[in-house]
């Protein structure tokens, strides 16, 4: 989200992913700290033990008092006392740190903390923990300045970060297969094509599995069981591949040698066992999976991938509310990094893998790491049976947040500046036949891409992630076209005595890195715009809005190649005008993304103030948003639809 389209990363792995009833809290996601206290006052009181049941009230039938009111919270913090709450089967400390009373009829209490307490809201039991650890070592890993449901390090967080990393390996682990294999199995261009949409297809149904969780809890979770039935059926899916056929190096060999004989006969496999009885020698093999089969396996891994990322999108929409103002977007910042750290290993891997062992080894990788999370997932710590708003009311929610002007602007923004992100389709071409790049040297610009995503990612959470929005903008944008426009001197053999190689390696490491810095603001912005409650839909369609500018910009890329001359052919020529051209128009197409960076606020106390503006608010903001959301969506359905039952019908053989 937010990210220039990477020049050799694909749109797939740059891709992201009941509230507002009478008894949910005001829906106010924009709040900061202006008391000091180290929480955001967002209407709620946050623990660092438990999540708050949201419409709790206490049983006093004369007050029926609730929790997050303003006057409430203003007197707990300015009396003697300070309060939160936390279940009643927490344990007491055997110091006697906590002291309780109050209770309630529902089994829920107010916890009174004494003032001698060094840690309100912290989340620091370091002097409790009965830890080995060095204190130093114990707050790196549990920051003593943020409540306890943020702290990933936790047994009952740990599943959060765990859930990115996947991702990410999984991401990393697919790439090589899904390019190669289809290949070494002679399929068409317009095969490959429907195997790609295939895989890709229920990213576009991720404001539907959103949805469904926000408003349909699973064993009385919304989240977690959801999950655990994403990774399954990702698991599930390559068992299936791997128990159904034969993915050897020798079953593809076979295949292409029986291909090349004429003989596509189902009797050929029957055949082969015959021959090697008549000579042991001969090479033994099961029948590999067809397209049909391979495409519906990709399918499934895709449906259930996509599934459980959506639900650790919805997660981390949750628990970024209660994030302290003075560390606001280090948990989305954290679980990125691990996302994109498992792309960085996996992708690299995956090719070793794969050349060495086959396509087999890492099908059985991909079968099995959905399965490693499981216990994870058990220990995920989610309130259970949470009142979950109507269908209606969450609808009516999510339209007054599209309808805020702090939604519509700056979601307007994001989508015209990644629209603009056009890149040079022709690029990878010109690097393989003018400059002569191998397929390893490819690779190679591809794995540093990777890397250097990553270590922009890190050093926006160390150096850059107090800095305006529209300073990282503006600055990125404008080194990105800089480096953009180093391509020309490339072409025109100008690499100050570098060779091609080198000379393309750093252009587009720096590139990566400042895509990697430019990648978090909107995303960090976007989580916070999320009402209570309708998290997980919210959410999704923030970033399927903003994944959808991509896949246009992709096209717009598609259709400049017909502007000038870039083909193989002019290439070969000597013929680069042509690609000069389409550089300079590219690099300045994506340059004036920056023309709008006036729509993006610029900090968030900016956009708590457009929250607050009470003109803020416009009904046609808000339909133009979800025309333009539900448009990109009916599109790429079209598209995959079109890819599946029409194979070729975009040219390809």
């Amino acid at each position: 989200n937010g990210i220039p389209a990477s020049r050799y990363a694909s749109e797939e792995e740059l891709n992201l992913g009941g509230g507002g009833g009478p008894s949910s809290p005001p829906s106010n996601p924009f709040a900061v700290d202006d008391d000091g206290d180290g929480g955001s006052d967002d209407g709620y009181v946050n623990g660092d033990d438990a999540y708050p049941e949201y419409g709790e009230t206490t049983n006093n039938e004369s007050s029926n008092v609730e929790l997050w009111k303003d006057d409430i919270r203003s007197k707990n913090r300015n009396g003697k006392h300070s309060f939160e709450m936390v279940p009643l089967s927490e344990e007491l400390d055997d110091g006697g740190e906590f002291n309780y009373d109050n209770e309630d009829d529902d089994g829920r209490h107010l916890r009174q903390r004494s003032q001698q307490s060094n840690a309100p809201f912290s989340g620091d039991d370091y002097a409790t923990s009965k830890t080995f650890l060095p204190k130093s070592v114990y707050h790196y890993l549990f920051p003593p300045n943020v409540p306890r449901v943020v702290q990933l390090c936790r047994p009952e967080n740990i599943a959060v970060p765990a859930c990115y990393l996947l991702v990410g390996l999984l991401q990393g682990l697919s790439g090589p297969f899904t390019n190669v294999y289809p290949l070494d199995l002679n399929a068409s261009e317009a095969q490959q094509a429907t195997i790609s949409s295939l895989k890709s297809l229920p990213s576009t149904f991720k404001l539907a599995f959103g949805f469904l969780s926000d408003n349909f809890p699973l064993f009385g979770y919304r989240r977690k069981s959801y999950m655990l039935i994403g990774w399954a059926i990702t698991s599930f899916s390559m068992f299936l591949l791997l128990f159904f056929s034969d993915l050897s190096k020798d079953a593809v060999e076979l295949y292409n040698s029986q291909l090349e004989e004429g003989d596509d006969s189902a009797g050929r496999y029957q055949r082969q066992i015959q021959s090697t009885l008549d000579d042991p020698t001969a090479l033994t093999a099961g029948e590999p999976p067809s397209i049909p089969f391979l495409s519906f396996s990709l399918l499934l891994f895709g449906t259930g991938f996509w599934f459980a990322d959506v639900m650790g999108d919805s997660i981390v929409a949750e628990k970024a509310k209660f994030e302290p103002e003075s560390s606001r977007g280090h948990l989305q910042s954290t679980c990125y990094a691990c996302r994109f750290f498992g792309l960085m290993i996996a992708a690299p891997l995956s090719t070793v893998i794969y050349s060495s062992y086959g396509p087999n080894a890492v099908v059985v990788l991909m079968a099995g790491l959905p399965a490693s999370i499981v216990p994870l997932v058990y220990l995920l710590k989610e309130t259970k049976n949470v009142p979950v708003a109507s269908t209606k009311d969450q609808c009516g929610e999510i339209w007054t947040t599209v309808c805020s002007r702090a939604v519509w602007q700056p979601m307007g923004f994001v989508y015209l500046y990644n629209v603009l992100q056009v890149g040079n389709a022709a690029w990878k071409q010109y690097l393989k036949t003018v400059l002569g790049f191998t397929s390893n040297q490819l690779n190679t610009l591809l794995i540093v891409a990777y890397v250097l995503l990553w270590l922009g990612i890190m050093a926006y959470k160390k150096f850059f992630i107090q800095w305006s929005w529209r300073t990282v903008y503006i600055s990125t944008t404008l080194l990105n076209g800089l480096f953009s426009a180093l391509q020309i001197l490339l072409i025109q053999g100008i690499t100050f005595g570098l060779s091609p190689f080198l000379f393309a390696l750093g252009d587009d490491a720096f590139a990566d890195f400042i895509s990697g810095i430019q990648f978090l603001p909107t995303t960090i912005m976007m989580v916070h715009l999320c009402p209570v409650g309708s998290e997980g839909a919210s959410y999704a369609m923030f970033t399927t809005m903003s994944n959808s500018a991509y896949t246009l910009a992709t096209a717009f890329s598609t259709l400049l190649l017909g502007v000038w001359d870039v083909s193989k052919e002019a290439m070969e020529r000597g013929q680069l005008s042509g690609m000069i051209n389409l550089t300079a128009l590219t690099t300045l197409i994506q340059v004036s993304g920056v023309l709008f960076v006036g729509l993006l606020p610029r900090t968030k106390e900016d956009l708590a103030n457009l929250h607050a503006d009470p003109m803020s608010g416009s009904k046609i903001g808000g339909f133009l948003f979800l025309f333009v959301t539900l448009s990109s969506v009916v599109y790429s359905l079209v598209i995959g639809v079109l890819n599946i039952v029409k194979p070729g019908w975009a040219g390809e053989s």
